[in-house]
């Protein structure tokens, strides 16, 4: 009879040799997210699958999957098995930034400082702070300053908005002000209609929420294709988020009768309309487009925004509202807001973007004499001012350009983080962040000669 004790040394090494299985494993797919030959939205393997495949166990397989469920690279979605998350595909593009911290960042998202009212918003604080001593330690209104949620309600009527001060609840931002609406109006599972390409921060929300993207095609002239979204099955459908007004990343702004046609669209199927209207101010015309919030009479839309893009990224300062929303969207929304009271802080009688949009606009004018792209390889360029100067895409043969751009020293942001469905895998973005324009000049012709380089190498 053999000694019990002397299988437990074998018994040690088949479970060591069992975890480093795995471990092996979930690095090949980890290096597989990261370098793009699995992307966010694809399919992993099933379970049978992955044992087949690797000729594990179950046990094997089920802790690489818990592994890379962990690392937030994959999440289970009920009933249809794992898939790789947009949170992959951005935690990827950071540790790739991470890696050239040198690296010129026209990838970015946030305006140089030069550009923000820096004195005018110092000398506002501290006066703010003399009057109200206790500004920072005093809990405040759940829904946020009362003084600022009245002009904000001001300048909402000079906008053909119709709400009160009551009817706005200020936020951390524009991004959870838009979390708030999603919340209010969706459960997991629901879908959401959004703009493809979009921003890559409402992509990680919806994942976050467990609620599922429908990507409609936006055009980079007039917005999201109404047409098309008019002709989608919308029984399952219970929100769209639009930016109407210099949407991200594209920069169009939608017309008018775009705007109108798309509320009337979703009164008609009875379809929650959430707005996020954070660029409108920065437009280089003397009156910003009108919101599609000006078009809703009963409480469909609903309107999100912050200061963050034209007066104060550090501030972040949001807001949500829904005027005449339904009662028991505006009873949702108020009492998500209650768990998750927001600071509104110095941030009220602050004024001063008119200051910001003209040296926008001076870099979007700049920027559009620096395409140097090769003609085979870009298609029209759409320029406009946001959150960062003036932002740009360009349409390249080849996926791989974001890694060759790094190691010329210059960061930009793959069309990858812009759609669930790998539609824009060929599109990168880049950004005018500073008032140097020489310097983004140079970076820009450095990326045309090295498309053009790339473009020769692949012929």
């Amino acid at each position: 009879m053999a000694d019990p004790q002397s299988t437990q040394p074998a018994q040690s090494t088949h479970s060591a040799e069992r975890r480093l299985l795995y471990r092996q494993l979930a690095d090949q797919y980890r290096r597989a997210i990261e370098h793009g030959a699995l992307r966010a939205g694809d399919r992993m393997p099933s379970m049978r699958a992955f044992m087949q495949c690797h000729d594990v166990s179950l046990a094997t397989a089920t802790e690489n999957y818990r592994v890379l469920e962990r690392e937030a690279l994959i999440e289970a979605r009920p009933h249809a098995g794992y898939f790789v998350g947009i949170h992959s595909t951005i935690s990827a593009i950071v540790s790739k930034f991470q890696r050239y911290p040198d690296a010129l960042n026209l990838g970015g998202a946030t305006a140089s400082p030069d550009l923000y009212p820096t004195d005018t918003l110092q000398k506002t604080a501290l006066r703010a702070l003399r009057r109200r001593p206790t500004l920072l330690t005093l809990a405040g209104h759940i829904q946020g300053d009362s003084d600022l949620r009245a002009i904000i309600a001001r300048r909402a009527f000079a906008a053909g908005i119709q709400i009160g001060a009551d009817d706005v609840i200020m936020t951390h931002g524009d991004i959870e002000a838009v979390n708030l609406a999603l919340h209010a109006v969706t459960q997991p599972g629901d879908t959401v209609a959004v703009e493809s390409p979009c921003f890559f921060g409402l992509l990680q929300a919806l994942e976050s929420l467990s609620l599922h993207a429908l990507e409609i095609p936006t055009s980079p002239t007039t917005g999201i294709a109404v047409e098309a979204f008019a002709l989608q099955n919308h029984a399952g459908i219970k929100a769209v988020v639009a930016v109407p007004n210099l949407q991200n990343p594209l920069g169009s702004v939608m017309p008018d009768a775009h705007k109108a046609k798309l509320v009337a669209l979703c009164v008609q199927v009875d379809i929650a309309l959430i707005e996020d209207d954070s660029y409108c101010e920065l437009t280089d015309s003397e009156q910003p487009p009108r919101s599609l919030k000006a078009w809703d009479t009963d409480g469909t839309v609903i309107h999100c925004t912050s200061f963050n893009e034209t007066l104060a990224p550090g501030m972040r300062v949001g807001w949500i509202n829904g005027g005449l929303a339904s009662a028991h969207r505006h009873a949702e929304v108020r009492a998500f807001a209650a768990q998750r009271a927001a600071f509104a802080g110095g941030a009220r009688r602050v004024s001063g973007n008119q200051r910001v949009r003209a040296a926008f606009a001076a870099s979007a004018c700049r920027l559009r004499s620096a395409h140097r792209f090769p003609k085979t390889r870009a298609s029209r360029h759409r320029t406009a001012a946001c959150s960062s100067g003036s932002s740009c895409r360009a349409r390249l043969r080849r996926r791989h350009f974001f890694d060759a751009a790094l190691h010329e020293g210059i960061r930009v942001m793959p069309g990858t983080v812009f759609s669930n469905a790998g539609r824009f895998d060929h599109f990168i973005r880049f950004i005018c962040p500073s008032t140097d324009l020489d310097l983004a000049d140079d970076a820009v012709r450095k990326l045309g000669r090295l498309a053009a380089r790339m473009s020769n190498n692949a012929a």
